[in-house]
């Protein structure tokens, strides 16, 4: 009879910590317990020969044969070559299609049924034998007929929870166990009783389990072995002899022993459930530990080896189910959730640029994940829909979560848990699913659920690991009260559906597919703007530099005609030939601004550090030789700084917008001012003032505009329409911008940049 561990024994074996708590079975080497559960033999074999080289301690009582007689020995010892060849067969096939092996044992003329199950593992080999507990030999078609009909009919089943309930039913009309239950884990590893058949008072149903109840070492050796049974939890623990490997001299690694023996832990949480025999089987997604097939029952209870075979299978057809019934659940949500991801797709393609596009969908925005609100970021534009935090608090949080993306997603039902500053609008954000389209250009999107306070049915309270012994010491313990407890879970939203989830990741790649496509179109119109560019600048300059000699010939022979003819031409013929010189004149003037303009966008900048405050005063000096009889006030109200810029072009932006100044300007008492205004930018923003004619604001927009004239042609001194033109290559070849700001009758203001840093 098992007797309970002392607490000396526990403390022992490293159970007893000061700073213990469930997180630290964690810890518990359960693979390597260096133990086995009494149903059953364990020989360790080596390779080739197959030597016994290490035993458990039982073999006397179940096989006849003392363990110290059996070491070193070969297995013919205890088989015949006949079952030895069939073991030998065996070493080279896949072991979870060979298990278990019919085998017998010979010992005082007596033969011994045994189910043998073998694997290979670090090098050696594990047999493991079960006494056979019927001589009724099972064959194929009796585990045909044993899960047939189990399978059909949880394969009809039309959703996963009805296929679980078909399947507790039939596993515990297979084997007899009081209880079975199936176990989901939900994404934190906490467990929920889904389906349950029992013929016991109390029902588990509905019932949650946390995360700690199962240690992460547990949960692997889960997806290792699909099935483990506990016939017994008051049995006395079998030791192997040695009890280390002789080949390795470390504990033997049991992970894919059947008969490997329980966590004291686990042993003591039966117990305190009531439950003495168990069973478990795994149910396992994408290799993962879905959850489990549970079976309990009050009294010891053996399971036979092919039993446990068609129970395992069932929990193998049924993993492979899981899928499909998953699929199927909420067919008709998945099916509104694609409708509206079309419709936000074909949207998002008409629209010219995403964000506008995105701000015509708010509705589908929350309707396309079930949220009450959103919030759509791009660059630094943010646009919120429906119930969000602020625009500070939306700001805050995207930045703490985009270290936490993973595959471009981000997503809480606790948002508090994961970043306390969401407490103060946990009302209207307590879950959030976070998308980022583009990190590069800061493209996301965010949607938020409220809080929803929740009742929750533990299974026990789960908030009491450790239990103070009366001496002060702290002892880690499993509960002892598996009654239900309720728990008020604040701080949480509805969880996010795998399919929502599988919506919005969807529509990510959807959306860079529209991303890339429009930046392509982008790139090619790019393309042919820049090549017709070329082609414009290539031909004004051909243009403009061929059509100079003509024009140059035409007009010298114009004043040939006069100077040489002029006294037998008549005023009229005279005047004429002045007409053709003034043209010709004016043509010249033209195709020099446009052979110019053109030059402008083929050389190269000579950047250098150039002060510009000296800059503007020669060109002042200049312009006022140049004009002479204009009576202007120049005005410079601050130094201006230096820049790196290209000198000569500076120079002649600054001459033309000053000489505009100074020509467009019919005031008694004229003035420009020439100044700068600071900020945190690359540049400051230069300006020309004047308190000139002004323009009109409908013509703002078209005073660029190459040989755009606002004025007669002799208004204001004359001028070929270039310079403003001019003027705006030049700021836009130094990486700025220009605009103006103008009253009509009262004066103008150019405004510009230079992308040169300020020099001092």
């Amino acid at each position: 009879m098992f007797t309970p561990k002392s607490d000396n024994a526990i403390e022992k074996q490293g159970l007893v910590d000061k700073t213990v708590d469930l997180t630290n079975c964690d810890k518990e080497p359960i693979h390597i317990p260096g133990l086995i559960q009494p149903h059953g033999v364990l020989l360790v074999l080596q390779e080739p020969s197959l030597d016994i080289i290490q035993v458990s301690s039982n073999t006397q009582e179940i096989i006849g044969q003392k363990p110290e007689r059996l070491l070193g020995k070969p297995l013919s010892y205890l088989f015949e070559a006949k079952q030895i060849k069939k073991i030998q067969q065996c070493l080279s096939e896949d072991f979870e299609s060979i298990n278990p092996l019919n085998l017998s044992i010979k010992h005082l003329k007596k033969s011994i049924d045994v189910d043998g199950i073998v694997h290979r593992l670090n090098k050696v080999i594990i047999l493991e034998l079960e006494l056979k507990t019927t001589k009724i030999e099972t064959d194929f078609f009796d585990f045909y007929h044993q899960v047939k009909g189990t399978i059909t009919r949880f394969q009809k089943a039309p959703t996963l929870l009805e296929m679980c309930q078909i399947v507790v039913k039939e596993v515990r009309r297979i084997t007899g166990f009081e209880r079975v239950m199936v176990y989901r884990f939900d994404q934190e590893g906490a467990g929920s009783v889904i389906a349950e058949d029992t013929d016991q008072a109390t029902p588990y149903l509905d019932l949650r389990y946390p995360a700690s109840d199962i240690p992460k070492q547990a949960r692997h050796l889960y997806t290792l072995n699909w099935l483990r049974l506990i016939p017994d939890a008051h049995y006395q623990p079998v030791p192997l002899i040695p009890a280390n490997n002789p080949l390795t001299n470390q504990p033997l690694d049991l992970s894919l022993s059947a008969l490997r023996s329980v966590s004291p832990i686990h042993l003591e949480y039966m117990h305190n459930m009531g439950v003495t025999a168990s069973m478990s089987i795994s149910l396992l997604q994408n290799q993962q530990l879905w959850g489990l097939i549970a079976c309990h029952h009050s009294t010891p209870k053996y399971v036979p080896y092919d039993i446990r075979t068609a129970c395992e299978f069932i929990g193998q057809v049924m993993s492979v189910e899981l899928a499909n019934k998953e699929a199927s659940e909420d067919i008709d949500y998945k099916m509104q959730l694609k409708s509206l991801q079309t419709q936000f797709v074909e949207a998002l393609s008409q629209a010219e640029y995403l964000f506008e596009g995105m701000v015509q969908l708010k509705s589908q925005l929350l309707h396309l994940v079930n949220a009450t609100g959103a919030v759509i970021y791009s660059g630094k534009q943010c646009l919120r829909v429906g119930k969000t935090p602020s625009e500070d608090e939306v700001h805050a949080l995207l930045d703490w979560i985009k270290p936490h993306l993973h595959e471009s997603l981000f997503e809480s039902r606790s948002l508090t848990q994961d970043y306390p500053p969401a407490a103060s609008y946990a009302a209207i954000a307590s879950g959030v699913l976070a998308l980022e389209i583009s990190r590069v250009h800061r493209n996301y999107i965010l949607w938020f659920r409220p809080e929803v306070i929740q009742t929750v049915n533990w299974g026990g309270n789960p908030h009491k690991p450790v239990e103070v012994a009366t001496d002060g010491s702290l002892r880690m313990s499993p509960r002892k009260s598996f009654d239900l407890w309720q728990e008020t879970v604040r701080g949480c939203a509805l969880p996010w559906k795998s399919c929502e989830i599988a919506a919005v990741s969807e529509l990510r790649s959807l959306i860079v597919g529209i991303v890339l496509r429009q930046a392509d179109e982008i790139a090619s119109m790019n393309f042919e703007l820049q090549r017709s560019n070329e082609e414009l600048d290539s031909f004004a300059y051909i243009a403009s530099h061929d059509l100079k000699e003509p024009l140059r010939g035409i007009h010298n022979y114009a004043n040939f005609l006069m100077e040489d003819y002029a006294d037998v031409l008549n005023d009229d013929g005279v005047a004429k030939l002045q007409t053709l010189v003034r043209l010709t004149q004016r043509m010249e003037d033209l195709i020099n601004s446009l052979l110019h303009f053109s030059r402008l966008g083929r050389a190269e900048l000579m950047r250098q550090t150039v002060n510009l405050h000296e800059l503007v005063q020669q060109a002042i000096a200049t312009l006022t030789i140049a004009r002479p009889q204009s009576e202007v006030e120049f005005r410079l109200p601050q130094t201006l700084p230096s820049i790196e810029c290209d000198r000569a072009q500076v120079n002649e932006l600054f001459t033309n917008l000053i000489s505009n100044a100074i020509k467009y300007n019919d005031k008694p008492q004229k003035w420009v001012e020439i100044g700068y205004i600071d900020q945190e930018l690359p540049s400051p923003i230069f300006y020309v003032r004047d308190n000139g004619i002004g323009i009109s604001p409908q013509h703002i927009e078209k005073i660029f505009q190459i040989f755009r004239r606002l004025h007669g042609r002799d208004e204001f001194g004359g001028g070929t329409g270039a310079g403003l033109t001019i003027a705006r290559k030049i700021v836009e070849r130094h990486g700025g911008r220009i605009w103006l700001e103008s009253t009509h009758g009262q004066g103008s203001t150019f405004y510009f940049t230079l992308s040169g840093e300020e020099i001092s």
